[in-house]
């Protein structure tokens, strides 16, 4: 990854203040950490800050967040400078452009989509369009390979792209319209591009499948048990024998 710097001074603005929303949002953010543990809200923190702040971080605003958290000026601009989700520099007012530029991507056309930015917006990634509405950058994996060529603007991803597509997802924004993240072709989510080729019925008739019965074999009836097949067989009882001294009296009874 290339190294990552703050925007030039004249780029800078004086200074940065949170809106009042947005540090009641920061503070609640910060009470979902132990006491003394607050600085591990800083990413969230730094994310609202660059929405505020049209899309990028300023240096002002770096200094906000590290004085909200009780931070290290030095620590707030590690972070901010190690994940490439925080912006440096201006970008667009209406959209900046994220084209993955990963394998999947590359394969499906992902160097045709760059070349539309460059065209419509800036030779180069990291400038701002002339009407200062857009810019753009080349990525890594944003996580919809199977949809592949894709791009991510703001918080959405657009897939499934052409040039043309592109170009009409961009004139969305440009008219202040942005069409509806997503696949746009004619397919449902990560779906088959031809459509469904399982579970067909169910999916035209809208309905949820019952659980289907399992078939009931043959031979698969209870035997019925009776109450004899559970009473273990015993003997007969012998008869009670007689008195054995009747008839083997003791010796010397001459009785």
């Amino acid at each position: 990854m290339a190294v990552r710097r703050l925007a030039p001074k004249e780029l800078q603005p004086a200074s940065f203040a949170f809106t009042a929303e947005n540090l009641a949002w920061a503070k609640a953010q910060m009470e979902k950490y132990p006491p003394g543990r607050q600085q591990s809200a800083v990413i969230p923190v730094l994310w609202r800050v660059q929405e505020q702040h049209d899309g990028w971080v300023s240096e002002a605003a770096i200094r906000a967040v590290a004085d909200l958290l009780g931070m290290a000026y030095i620590r707030v601009l590690e972070i901010a400078t190690f994940y490439t989700m925080f912006q440096l520099e201006p970008v667009g007012k209406k959209a900046h452009v994220q084209v993955c530029g990963t394998t999947p991507c590359m394969l499906r056309g992902s160097k045709d989509l760059i070349e539309v930015c460059k065209h419509r917006i800036h030779h180069d990634p990291f400038h701002v369009s002339a009407d200062g509405n857009f810019s753009w950058e080349e990525v890594e994996c944003l996580g919809a390979c199977v949809n592949a060529p894709m791009v991510m603007i703001w918080k959405d991803t657009y897939e499934d792209l052409t040039p043309e597509l592109l170009n009409r997802v961009l004139d969305g924004f440009e008219a202040g319209n942005p069409p509806k993240p997503g696949p746009q072709i004619d397919r449902q989510h990560a779906g088959p591009v031809n459509g469904l080729t399982s579970l067909m019925s169910d999916a035209k008739s809208g309905s949820a499948s019952a659980p289907k019965k399992e078939p009931v074999l043959a031979d698969a009836e209870p035997k019925k048990q009776t109450e004899a097949a559970n009473v273990r067989e015993r003997p007969a009882p012998k008869p009670p024998m007689g008195d054995a001294t009747a008839t083997n009296p003791p010796k010397g009874d001459k009785s």
